[in-house]
């Protein structure tokens, strides 16, 4: 018989990787009825998430965890874009082509923001090597899209903007020993402001940007810490 506090708890996880706050009407279950869902790698989907698509093993126990590591894989950017020279292409906003300067920035950026609220669990620590009690969180940013043109020179073509651009974050749950997959979570996310238009200029766009971040890994971080807390 599988574990309840495994079948209950664990997709919490996998709903943290929804980009609002909230919980859904009806708990998430991991759904073995179909065989033909089962995933090359032995996972299940997970419904009633607020990720765009989750799965897992339904007989997986993160009860022996207490330590984090993460791992990146990589960012990938759609090829193309207009290049935003002319007020033309800039007044079709985009997707904009991404320079290496704007690709190093977005990943500092990204890379520092998640880190900051993981750090913030009261339950796991964040490390930097395997070990019997250490989950390795492996992500990768997929399909990265900017919508900031090239910085303007004259106040006369500032250019205003609701969203920066959005990617995919794609997350594994693995052992850091054996490195077996337990779970994984696709989300697909803008970085923008729902508020009102802003300036596009570099102060801004880091903002939206390191927002996203900082909101994806909160969520996480609120469902791993949901998930170690001892079963009612």
């Amino acid at each position: 018989m599988h574990n309840k506090k495994t079948l209950s708890a664990f997709p919490v996880i996998l709903a943290s990787l929804a980009l609002y706050a909230g919980c859904t009407a009806t708990p998430p279950t991991v759904d073995t009825s179909a065989k033909g869902d089962m995933t090359f790698d032995g996972l299940y989907p997970v419904k009633n998430t607020w990720a765009d698509a989750a799965w897992a093993r339904p007989d997986v126990d993160l009860s022996q965890y207490t330590k984090i590591m993460l791992q990146g894989v990589g960012v990938e950017y759609r090829p193309g874009g207009e290049s935003g020279r002319s007020y033309m292409s800039r007044s079709q906003g985009g997707p904009f082509e991404v320079s290496e300067k704007q690709k190093a920035a977005f990943e500092q950026v990204m890379r520092e923001a998640f880190i900051d609220e993981l750090a913030k669990s009261e339950h796991f620590s964040l490390v930097d090597e395997p070990g019997p009690d250490v989950l390795l969180i492996r992500g990768a940013l997929l399909d990265v899209v900017s919508y900031v043109p090239p910085e303007t020179t004259g106040a006369r073509d500032k250019i205003f903007l609701s969203r920066v651009g959005e990617a995919t974050l794609v997350l594994e749950l693995r052992d850091s020993i054996t490195e077996a997959i337990m779970a994984r979570g696709v989300d697909k996310r803008a970085a923008e402001d729902f508020s009102a238009m802003r300036e596009s200029n570099r102060v801004n766009n880091r903002s939206e940007v390191r927002q996203l971040a900082r909101t994806w890994g909160r969520l996480l971080r609120t469902g791993l810490e949901a998930l170690a807390k001892p079963a009612q």
